[in-house]
């Protein structure tokens, strides 16, 4: 089953689309795709059956999301917390997840043609070290599409994310990249797995669970959150709909709130900003207050100083991401080359 489904809107689709789309439209979307063990109980099938079912039903979805100007698309895919099921389930699992990354690779023309970027995020040295290579195939054939994105959360969850977002900041003050006044909630949030994307507009979970099993907890704060009870692989056109609907009614609020957000964001850095120069006037002055000016003048430069040292450190942290992926990809071609 190929990741990028073709194929247009039925008439009453594209209608309800249309209609949909004159209202606000969430621009990214993220699923918890629950729901296909009980699919394959329900089917009186192997549990193996009903991931494949689901995988299939992703392909469908993201077809949807085209269709309706969804760009991005974040999915939950395979939660740290999985690795405690049997082994052949994780198994069976990983030979999944390895199958349609290889198959994703077979499809790249289709990928460049719709501009997909894939995304995968997590911690991958989990994985079995094949996975990670043919992951990392898939990330850097994709990486320069920037017309849609799907971010597949893979080995995953948030408290892990929010916990390597710390030690990425730690990691920057040890190595000098930034200081430790430096380190805020905005930094954090750009130390993330999903730095690179919006917060999600509008989050789905499906199977009728009402909880977020440890996924995008950081990230989700001001999205709409929506469940449903249909199973993931019984996921249809209309249950997507109903999801966008349910945003477009609380669209108000939840801007609102995140603009106030924004705001706090923003006083509470100017805040902080303004604590750091009055620490430094009062360890490198002379004894003589300084006058308005210039104590503004002073805020503004170590502002510039401040932004230039993060700026600095997210491209360290970017480059070293990169790098992971890269030399997965290097190792391949190294060994392709040792075995002929």
């Amino acid at each position: 089953m190929s990741w990028i489904r073709e194929g247009e809107l039925n008439l009453i689709e594209k209608l309800t689309a249309n209609i949909l789309k004159s209202g606000p439209m969430p621009k990214h979307v993220a699923f918890i795709m629950d729901g296909n063990r009980r699919y394959a109980r329900k089917r009186q099938v192997e549990r193996q059956e009903g991931h494949t079912q689901g995988f299939d039903k992703l392909a469908e979805t993201l077809r949807w999301c085209l269709n309706l100007n969804i760009l991005e698309v974040t999915v939950y895919a395979f939660s740290i917390e999985n690795f405690k099921r049997s082994k052949d389930e994780v198994d069976g699992l990983m030979e999944l997840a390895k199958q349609k990354f290889i198959k994703l690779l077979e499809e790249q023309e289709n990928l460049e043609k719709h501009g997909v970027c894939i995304r995968v995020l997590g911690d991958l040295t989990l994985l079995p070290l094949d996975l990670q290579q043919h992951i990392a195939r898939a990330v850097v054939a994709t990486r320069s599409h920037n017309k849609c994105f799907l971010n597949v959360c893979f080995a995953y969850t948030s408290r892990h994310e929010i916990a390597n977002a710390v030690r990425e900041m730690a990691w920057g003050v040890e190595q000098g990249h930034i200081k430790s006044s430096d380190v805020s909630e905005a930094l954090l949030s750009q130390c993330l797995y999903s730095s690179n994307s919006p917060n999600p507009d509008l989050l789905i979970r499906t199977s009728g669970e009402v909880r977020l099993s440890d996924f995008l907890l950081w990230q989700t704060s001001h999205s709409c959150l929506v469940f449903q009870s249909v199973l993931w692989p019984e996921y249809t056109f209309w249950n997507l709909c109903e999801a966008i609907l349910q945003y477009q009614l609380n669209y108000r609020p939840l801007q609102k709130a995140r603009d106030q957000h924004q705001e706090d964001q923003a006083i509470q850095q100017l805040e902080a900003d303004r604590a750091c120069v009055a620490e430094l006037i009062q360890h490198c002055g002379n004894g003589n207050p300084l006058d308005a000016q210039r104590r503004q003048e002073a805020l503004l430069q170590y502002t510039a100083s401040r932004e230039e040292r993060v700026q600095d450190f997210l491209c360290a942290l970017q480059h070293k991401r990169d790098s992971f992926f890269t030399d997965l990809t290097i190792c391949i071609y190294v060994c392709s080359l040792i075995n002929t």
